[in-house]
């Protein structure tokens, strides 16, 4: 009898967050007789603190290759991954490209599976922040333009496929991926030393969580300048700890930007494990980060987003999250809200399908010739 062959699945990652939605989707396809999955990874993150350390932290495997495509201007980068994994493509001839997120990389595997006629599956598709000056923004609508499959996180996504005419046999609620991650290294990360490490354990210090390294935050100088003002400002009432985005650290230098150490302590940037542990203690998270919205809404804890919009409307709607934009006077007045209780953050109510079993449910309709029907409302019509 011959022996069936196995269902080929290239799984795309470029960057660190792309690591904490492939660790899901690869754990999932082992439990899998009939896919036979490689990780590709492109090196658009290529600092140690920013990629490679995730491996060990995520349990991953080692990737069937690393395309190395480093730093570059959106053009360059794109291309390089382009021609890197074309190649990758003609080699393996896998039967599905899944790509995850709005990265450069995101786009680029999309665009070699649909010139070379392999189906393209988008985990987390539709998100739209409306805001085509951002790159991301551009990367998503592409990419779901060319998917084949599109798994989406939350129901805002749904209605935005809907309006760009996106087949709708081609669109499946599942959940959201990030979430399967956090739920399950949450334990892990209850062990995690960084408090201590930080000085913040024996003390019993109050602090917030800072990230920053969005272009429309920090490539402007006076919107940088601005944002630093605030933060110092914020700092005398809290401390801050801010893991310094490489990206952010060169503009930092380059602007001849100073901040306060004794108020704002700048530390690199952390092992996923350790973050998680920051996040799940802070008294509430800056961030600019779009995984870090729906992670604190999981965690119940409060987050401003030093956005004027985002992609992830949820986690305002049912979760922790509240858009501040980068005025100074908005940041200090919310988080002040914060600090002195004038406020109560909403109890956390998570989304449908944020509950660890997203790339289960991916995985099951990617298996299924036909696609996952409507018996755990997967599909939605």
């Amino acid at each position: 009898m011959k022996k069936k062959k196995k269902m080929r699945v290239v799984i795309v990652a470029g960057a660190r967050p792309n690591l904490m939605k492939a660790s899901p989707l690869i754990e999932a396809a082992r439990r899998h007789k009939e896919i036979e999955y490689y990780l590709v990874y492109t090196g658009q993150h290529y600092h140690r603190l920013m990629s490679k350390v995730f491996w060990k932290d995520l349990r991953l495997p080692a990737p069937y290759t690393d395309l190395g495509a480093g730093s570059a201007s959106h053009a360059v980068q794109t291309a390089r991954v382009m021609v890197g994994f074309e190649k990758v493509c003609l080699r393996l001839r896998p039967d599905i490209i899944m790509v995850v997120g709005d990265v450069n990389s995101t786009l680029a595997a999309a665009l070699v599976g649909a010139k070379l006629g392999i189906k393209v599956a988008h985990v987390e598709a539709g998100l739209r922040s409306f805001d085509r000056a951002m790159p991301e923004e551009i990367n998503r609508i592409l990419t779901d333009h060319l998917s084949d499959y599109l798994f989406v996180t939350e129901e805002s996504a749904l209605k935005n496929l809907k309006k760009e005419g996106i087949d709708r046999r081609k669109i499946y609620y599942t959940g959201n991926v990030m979430i399967d991650t956090l739920a399950r290294f949450r334990k892990k990360a209850k062990n995690s030393g960084i408090l201590k490490r930080l000085g913040l354990e024996r003390q019993k210090i109050k602090y917030a969580l800072l990230t920053l390294h969005r272009p429309s935050n920090v490539d402007d100088k006076l919107t940088f300048k601005r944002l630093i003002a605030a933060l110092s400002r914020l700092s005398k009432r809290i401390t801050i700890i801010f893991p310094v985005h490489p990206r952010t650290q060169k503009l930092l230098k380059e602007f001849g930007f100073q901040i306060n150490k004794n108020r704002i302590n700048c530390i690199d940037p952390l092992s996923y494990i350790d973050f998680i542990k920051l996040m799940s203690q802070a008294q509430f998270v800056l961030t600019d980060s779009g995984g870090i919205q729906e992670e604190s809404t999981f965690l119940g804890v409060p987050c401003l987003t030093i956005r004027k919009n985002t992609e992830r409307p949820v986690t305002i709607k049912e979760g922790t999250n509240k858009l501040v934009g980068s005025s100074a006077d908005k940041i200090i007045r919310e988080a002040g809200k914060i600090l002195n209780s004038k406020i109560k953050i909403k109890k956390r109510r998570l989304p449908k399908f944020w509950d660890a079993r997203a790339a289960e449910r991916i995985m099951n309709v990617i298996a299924s010739p036909l696609g996952a029907r409507n018996d755990d409302g997967i599909r939605r019509q």
